[in-house]
């Protein structure tokens, strides 16, 4: 059985943080390469295309949701995809009852009225954190230049301010399956730093354990999205469920990354890789 990990020409093998996956996968008897989505490699004579760090696609939507219909095995699915790479899902789940960060969609042509307190502009399409804006309140030249720049269809959302103090909290499935949690410190800082190759700002990471308030809603935001998508939670190889704390305390969802998530396999247990090797095994044996 071979299986591609993929990614694009800024971070050919990844960041890092998916180092293990080839030992893992070479354990349960699966051979796994690394291969950029655009570099001609054949995707569709693989048994499954894991889509791990693409990360450029955010420049690049229409032809990169054009090579993932290239790929019979694609994990996960084109539609899963097409679906999750524009951050208007947050409506979706909204509407559908799940508690998400308030959200309000802006599109091109739009004069937004910004409103009291801090917020967070930030382009649709995205990815790593790049093009968000965190607008101090009344700061609106700031939000209006912002939002001239994107060009684009964004997000306008009310700053979380317990990210200052929190961060978020980052909780992972395999195969629909809770595996692990981590916390990521707050992104929009004025120290914040891009990565060398440009595709995403650098977090600060480290291990967490969920409380059950966190646990319960990043199980409804599972439920709620296959829902919507008309899917299994097994039809999705991963899924992160990034949180964090709203006014009153409870957990609010920041987003859902079912495309090309970091899945903090640095930040967690050793045995974590294993188990996406096993839920790689499940996703073969059901094809």
């Amino acid at each position: 059985m071979k299986v591609l990990l993929v990614s694009c020409g800024d971070v050919p093998t990844g960041d890092g943080d998916d180092d293990a996956l080839v030992g893992a996968l070479d354990d349960v008897g699966v051979h796994a390469e690394w291969a950029p989505w655009d570099s001609g490699v054949d995707f569709a004579a693989a048994d499954l295309a894991v889509l791990r760090s693409p990360w450029d696609y955010t420049d690049r939507l229409p032809e990169f949701l054009a090579w993932c219909a290239t790929v019979p095995g694609l994990a996960n699915p084109l539609p899963v995809v097409r679906w999750n790479t524009d951050k208007a899902y947050l409506v979706e789940l909204a509407a559908a009852g799940v508690p998400v960060v308030p959200t309000t969609l802006l599109h091109p042509g739009d004069r937004p009225r910004w409103p009291s307190g801090g917020f967070v502009v930030k382009p649709a399409v995205g990815a790593g954190s790049r093009g968000a804006l965190k607008v101090a309140d009344g700061d609106h030249a700031a939000a209006d230049a912002h939002w001239e720049s994107l060009g684009a269809k964004a997000l306008l959302q009310p700053y979380q301010s317990a990210v200052d103090s929190h961060g978020e909290t980052a909780v992972v499935y395999f195969g629909g399956q809770y595996s692990h949690a981590f916390t990521k410190g707050a992104m929009l800082t004025e120290d914040a730093v891009l990565d060398p190759s440009g595709t995403f700002i650098v977090e600060r990471l480290s291990p967490a354990v969920p409380d059950a308030a966190r646990r319960r809603v990043a199980e409804d935001v599972l439920d709620a999205a296959t829902g919507l998508l008309g899917i299994r939670r097994a039809d999705l190889l991963y899924a992160r469920v990034d949180l964090v704390a709203g006014e009153d305390g409870s957990p609010l969802l920041l987003e859902l990354e079912l495309a090309e998530p970091s899945l903090g396999f640095r930040q967690t247990d050793a045995a974590a890789p294993q188990r996406f090797a096993s839920a790689v095994r499940a996703a073969l044996s059901a094809r």
